[in-house]
């Protein structure tokens, strides 16, 4: 049984999955996007879709006796610096062409797929996903342009902000951040997306397959992942929120998932995010939920 880890073994995540399937059994190997083409060599053929993968270590893995990938995280590929930026630039798209291209194999289990990870990127399109399944979002606007997001703001009591792609913490929209000037010199650089502000309880649940873990989690910060204390409580979802999880990680592709949720002091859930690579380590210490079980299953199966 071979099965690659994407990502490094400086991540404690990537780390973690390594050694529980190694435990098992498996035979395992990191697979570093980030060395190809430097230091690992791929190879693939159209007329039959196989291929192999030459590892740093000269390892070969034939893409046919690849059983699954964990993917913890994607770093693209570098290529060296080149004295002429067109060169430099083909060789980044004919790099990128290649691995794209492996990582559409059809005969590996991607836990989860490039696909899923599509979604993740583009969040607006993620949102509208989820919505169109019956579940309730915050209103939001993504935008930079100016008039559009202040009639927003005028429209919500409370509005928060964040950015688009990801990388950095949710904020409260404030007078400050709508001053004129700063507001156009803001979004001059990137469009943001701006949400209503949703009081009550944040929750996060891990969905495995057909499995799904919640807990609530107590922490008085805007953005919860800023509370190093934050503390997990496990609790069960209602039979229709449970149902709608198990909805969302299918419409969005996902193999595995972190949802996070808001629950309203009126008792409505709504959607935050499903995240493809969630960490898990500190929910599963603190919960005591089997996570790490789950997803070998999944990665074994």
């Amino acid at each position: 049984m071979k099965i690659l880890v994407l990502g490094n073994a400086t991540d404690a995540h990537a780390a973690h999955v390594f050694q529980a399937l190694t435990e098992f059994g498996a035979t395992v190997a990191y697979w570093d996007t980030a060395l190809f083409p430097r230091r690992s060599r791929l190879s693939w053929y159209p007329q039959t879709a196989l291929g192999s993968i030459v590892l740093p270590d000269q390892q070969q893995w034939l893409l046919e006796e690849i059983q699954s990938v964990f993917w913890r995280s994607f770093a693209g590929v570098q290529i060296p610096s080149l004295s002429e930026p067109d060169q430099e630039q083909i060789a980044l798209q004919d790099a990128m062409s290649v691995l794209r291209s492996l990582l559409h194999t059809e005969s590996i289990r991607w836990v989860n797929s490039w696909q899923a990870y599509q979604f993740h990127k583009e969040k607006p399109r993620q949102l509208s996903q989820v919505y169109q399944l019956g579940v309730q979002i915050p209103a939001t606007l993504v935008s930079n342009d100016a008039d559009a997001i202040i009639r927003f703001v005028q429209q919500h009591s409370k509005v928060i902000f964040k950015p688009v792609y990801g990388g950095a913490h949710t904020q409260f929209v404030t007078p400050e951040h709508l001053d004129s000037s700063r507001l156009q010199a803001a979004l001059s650089i990137a469009p943001a997306t701006f949400q209503e502000y949703i009081p009550g309880t944040n929750l996060r649940s891990y969905v495995i397959g057909d499995a799904v873990y919640t807990a609530e989690i107590r922490s008085p910060d805007l953005d919860f992942r800023q509370d190093l204390s934050a503390e997990l409580i496990p609790i069960a979802l209602p039979d229709s929120i449970h149902q709608q999880c198990l909805a969302i990680a299918r419409a969005l592709l996902l193999e595995w998932t972190a949802i996070d949720w808001r629950l309203t002091p009126e008792g409505e859930y709504i959607f935050l995010e499903a995240n493809p690579s969630p960490m898990f380590l500190h929910f599963e210490r603190q919960t005591g939920y089997p996570i790490t079980q789950h997803l070998i299953q999944q990665l074994i199966c």
